[in-house]
């Protein structure tokens, strides 16, 4: 048994701009949306512009400067199927960080045992009373071998997807849709993370379904596995994008039990909408209307290489 996420010890950090989105929720609208800046259309069809912060270069990023990973959620108990099960709620208000619309978001995490695997779910909802843009991620920070221990170089990564959207110098979207193959990118057969890394890192999102194409349940979008310590995690998600970073810009922050944590000391698999989406009309669409309620789901599976001798 061992502790495998990245974090603090204390409130204040995550509270304080501290945390670099250690464990946190993301909202209202996970990545980056270029120049912090779009254009949707209201109640009564009049087209406006809508002008976020630009906390990321000059792009907004993770729902801005105070974004749903800084505020406090109310926290109750619930029951969403076996295991137990916690609802976090929170009421982001009409002009929230520059975006429009009441939107109410609730987050489910459900903890669970089945057979060799632990199981941890979480299901994220969000309704708007007037039209606005949701995306929502869990950003945990994996390293399967400890949170302590050095960095996750030596992971084993497959992933699902076959393509991904390039980017430009300040990682926005250029629109295209290229394929993995041949390139650093290609994580579609078993590969440590450290091959596939370049001189920047991978801070890129890949795509889990066709464009325009929803699913309905939650498929399977990676694996990840530890040969020293044996352990592995499965992530199963209907989103239709997968971000993949791997922690380039963590710099000494000083974690649980007083850990330093350094460049890749873990990596993130967000499952969400892809970035910039809002100002792209090709790729699937962000957009939450009156009566409409967005529903995301991410599925935690944990169990070692016994149990799954091939993560393939």
């Amino acid at each position: 048994m061992g502790d495998i996420v990245l974090g603090f010890d204390s409130a204040e950090p995550y509270q304080d701009g501290t945390s670099p989105y250690f464990g946190a929720v993301i909202g209202r609208c996970a990545n980056r949306i270029a120049d912090g800046k779009f254009e949707l259309e209201g109640i009564g069809g009049v087209r406006r512009t809508y002008q976020l912060a630009t906390n990321n270069g000059p792009n907004h990023l993770h729902g801005g400067e105070c974004g749903f990973n800084k505020v406090t959620w109310h926290t109750e108990k619930a029951y969403d199927g076996p295991g137990a099960s916690v609802r976090l709620t929170y009421t982001s208000p009409d002009g929230d960080q520059g975006y429009p619309g009441t939107v109410e978001a609730a987050v489910t995490y459900t903890l669970s045992v089945e057979g060799d695997k632990t199981v941890l779910a979480a299901t994220l909802e969000a309704t708007a009373d007037q039209p606005t843009i949701v995306s929502l991620t869990q950003h945990s920070y994996f390293n399967l071998a400890g949170h302590a221990s050095s960095d996750v170089l030596g992971h084993e990564l497959t992933l699902l997807g076959q393509h991904m959207t390039p980017v430009d110098a300040t990682s926005i979207p250029t629109g295209e849709v290229a394929p993995v193959a041949g390139t650093r990118f290609d994580f579609t057969s078993p590969r440590c993370i450290g091959d596939g890394l370049g001189a920047d890192g991978i801070d890129h999102n890949y795509v889990l379904h066709g464009l325009g194409a929803d699913a309905r349940d939650h498929v399977r979008a990676g694996t990840i596995g530890d040969t020293g310590s044996g352990r592995t995690l499965r992530l199963l998600t209907n989103a239709p994008g997968l971000q993949l970073y791997t922690g380039n810009f963590l710099g000494g922050e000083r974690g649980k039990g007083g850990a330093t944590y350094g460049k890749h000391a873990g990596v993130c698999l967000e499952p969400q909408a892809w970035p910039n989406a809002v100002n792209e009309p090709g790729f699937p669409s962000v957009v939450l209307r009156p009566g409409e309620k967005y529903r995301h789901r991410i599925v935690y599976e944990f169990s070692t290489w016994v149990a799954y001798p091939s993560l393939a």
